[in-house]
């Protein structure tokens, strides 16, 4: 395996819950990701040719977050599988030069875990400030006890919920039932190390860290200030200085970055919570990335796509390595937002090319590869919890949307966890991997091109067309190779005066009219057309 594939490589993130069933119960599972890796990289085009796959939180949980409130950090939930499986999946994957990214939720824990089970039994036992406790601040002007701040949950609420066994708050950024963990404590952060080690023994290649930027929080505990302008959200009426981004965590990030990286290949990417570009640059360090977001918000538009881009690219400027996201488990899928029309193919192959092209490591996320969009979820089947409690305020993204089963075949199953996707039947693996023009075939000729050339997995940016006539064109350039890339983001024809000619190179097409005319001087582009074009060889 390449050691840089954390930078030249594709990582494909997949919901372990919606991947692939094997035994017909409705739920994704390790033995279905086995039989579908051939799908993900055989070694030839006829496969997505990724370089690793990120999965979803495996382990045990209770699910009161589905899976993101994790009850033991060294076992496998017996719902996707066993250890063993896990094991066959990493030899599986590593055959095929394909890499395994795990997901680590270490900001809290479910409140069923025994770290805290012990810890709200005693405030004198060995797990007693394993967790965030504190007093009352005082009584209310009814009697009432106050929590010790302002703080709120992102989930709706308050930040701290009363136990009263041990007769004091605890917080949880999220859920009552996930409640955060005291990463001051020496005990927890040994723990955490020591469970890292665990997975990396185990062969485990990279981590993704679940909201790291929260596992600090102010030592006094101070109250945020207020957003003045009004807000539906509570939590969007504060300004989060204290409850994350404390110093603290910097050296934090060093110590788990040289465990890291005394192991040949290994990586992390870390999700920000709550930030911009800029804030996920400063965390940013070589084989330690950071998601930036900034490219699952605006919509098919050029002028909207490359203020996008530049606020990108200035955050990281030329000495730090980004990360290319359009939509993940936690945000609208982009076939979706960016089209819902006719068009929606074409569409999503153009975005395809904007995936792959752009300066960063590419995280294609499940159900990408062939257009899939979100599910409409009715209000009784609910699995997000602050869609169910927002529900029907328009304010929050209810999050099943993205998180729909893989439509591996025209077949319907007789069980999933949730609903399929409407057009099932008709967008699927196995109709695509049939057609040449499908968003699949793209995507595939897509990432073989990629490993074919430096320009494309580690070259340098710069605009030669910024949003005129919709139409974004950029030069991905390392010194021995130049790579134009050309996106008409509009239902369309157009011409754009760009410096090509007949003699240039075409390496991919998304139309399947083929290239319209080069040069001289100019590129006629099809409506939605996505094109990447060589210069002749100096």
């Amino acid at each position: 395996m390449n050691p840089e594939w954390w930078q030249r490589g594709v990582v494909y993130q997949l919901y372990l819950r919606s991947f692939a069933d094997s035994d017909g119960d409705g739920v994704g599972d390790l033995p279905g990701v086995i039989a579908h890796l051939d799908h993900l990289n055989d070694g030839t085009p006829a496969s997505l040719g990724v370089d690793a796959i990120l999965l979803s939180p495996m382990y045990p949980s209770p699910g009161f977050d589905v899976g993101y409130d994790v009850s033991d950090y060294r076992a496998i939930d017996p719902a996707f599988g066993t250890m063993d499986d896990f094991t066959t999946l990493l030899d599986a994957a590593h055959r095929r030069g394909t890499a395994v990214i795990v997901d680590l939720v270490m900001n809290h824990t479910s409140h069923l875990h025994p770290w805290f089970v012990a810890s709200r039994e005693s405030r004198t036992g060995p797990y007693a400030d394993w967790y965030l406790w504190r007093d009352p601040k005082r009584r209310g002007w009814r009697g009432r006890r106050r929590p010790p701040n302002n703080w709120v949950s992102f989930f709706g609420g308050r930040a701290w919920t009363w136990d009263p066994g041990r007769g004091q708050f605890y917080l949880h950024t999220f859920l009552p039932q996930q409640p955060d963990l005291n990463w001051r404590s020496p005990d927890v952060r040994a723990a955490m190390l020591d469970m890292i080690g665990f997975w990396l023994n185990l062969g485990v290649d990279g981590f993704r860290l679940d909201v790291f930027n929260v596992f600090f929080k102010d030592r006094d505990l101070t109250s945020n200030p207020r957003h003045w302008r009004a807000r539906v959200r509570r939590w969007d009426r504060q300004r989060h200085l204290h409850n994350k981004d404390q110093p603290e965590l910097n050296e934090f990030l060093m110590e788990f970055r040289s465990l890291l990286d005394a192991a040949p290949g290994r990586m992390s990417v870390g999700e920000l919570f709550f930030g911009d570009p800029a804030g996920a640059a400063r965390y940013a360090a070589p084989r330690h990335l950071v998601f930036d977001f900034r490219l699952s918000e605006p919509e098919w538009q050029a002028e909207a796509l490359a203020a996008a881009i530049d606020e990108r690219e200035a955050a990281f400027g030329p000495d730090r390595w980004p990360t290319v996201v359009l939509s993940n488990h936690d945000q609208p899928r982009h076939a979706s937002r960016f089209s819902r029309g006719a068009e929606r193919d074409a569409v999503a192959r153009a975005a395809a090319v904007l995936l792959l092209t752009l300066r960063g490591t590419p995280f294609l996320y499940y159900g990408e590869e062939i257009g899939l969009g979100n599910v409409r979820v009715p209000r009784r089947e609910i699995v997000d919890p602050p869609a169910r409690r927002y529900w029907p305020l328009p304010v929050w993204q209810n999050r099943d949307a993205s998180r729909a089963p893989m439509p591996w075949t025209a077949e319907r199953p007789a069980r999933t966890w949730m609903r399929t996707t409407p057009d099932a039947a008709t967008r699927n693996v196995e109709r695509q991997a049939a057609s040449p023009d499908s968003v699949l075939a793209c995507y595939r000729q897509l990432t073989w091109l990629r490993k074919s050339s430096p320009a494309l997995q580690i070259g340098d940016f710069a605009w030669e067309v910024r949003a005129r006539s919709g139409v974004l064109a950029y030069w991905r350039q390392t010194q021995t190779e130049r790579v134009l890339v050309a996106i008409n983001t509009r239902g369309a024809p157009t011409s754009v005066a760009l410096p090509v000619d007949a003699g240039w190179q075409v390496l991919l097409t998304t139309s399947s009219a083929g290239a319209g005319p080069i040069g001289p001087g100019a590129l006629r582009l099809r409506p939605y057309e996505a094109i990447i074009l060589r210069p002749p060889s100096p």
